[in-house]
């Protein structure tokens, strides 16, 4: 095998694993680039818990799993980070913090349904490097506009992304060899 020309490391929702379809999806229109893709399953859930603890804690957690990773597996790569829904907002959160080369959002959760919760908009807008955000086209949390370095591709279905795992593959698969082709390694 030739040497992979970057890594893609995601993340998975609150409520499942990194099982879920759209995760495998992206993970192979990765693997189809040349890509070296990790999954990681946060500690919570590696620990038997159900919910997830605050952000502060999944975020540090995240920081720890991406820095040891860099430290090996990675090292010397260009890494995009990402993952689907909670997962998408801890990448955009600490973004900046990993080095990523580019966050990949699949069903970012921009505002909870029938809840007057604020918009979790700026935490999309405080990322500085390329961002893909893959949305379903009925997704109850919304669909965030496209942006600065945001680009938001809509796919058939809701917030799982099961209805166009096609979609959400070709949406990957356009978009990550622009990224890593253009960003270097921290």
């Amino acid at each position: 095998m030739d040497a992979p020309l970057g890594a893609l490391v995601l993340g998975h929702g609150a409520g499942g694993g990194v099982q879920a379809p759209d995760l495998v999806a992206a993970t192979e229109a990765a693997h189809a680039e040349g890509l070296t893709v990790v999954l990681v399953e946060q500690p919570y859930r590696v620990a038997g818990r159900r919910s997830s603890p605050r952000a502060p804690v999944l975020d540090a957690a995240w920081v720890a799993v991406v820095q040891r990773l860099r430290a090996d597996e990675v090292a010397g790569l260009a890494v995009v980070t990402g993952g689907r829904s909670a997962g998408a907002r801890v990448a955009c959160r600490t973004a900046e913090e990993t080095g990523a080369a580019g966050v990949l959002c699949l069903a970012f959760p921009l505002q909870p349904p029938g809840r007057p919760s604020p918009s979790r908009l700026p935490e999309l807008d405080e990322v500085t490097v390329p961002v893909l955000v893959v949305q379903g086209e009925r997704d109850p949390y919304g669909v965030p506009p496209p942006g600065r370095s945001r680009d938001v591709v809509t796919v058939g279905g809701d917030h799982g992304l099961k209805s166009d795992l096609d979609g959400v593959a070709a949406a990957v698969r356009a978009w990550l060899p622009r990224v890593v082709g253009q960003k270097s390694t921290k």
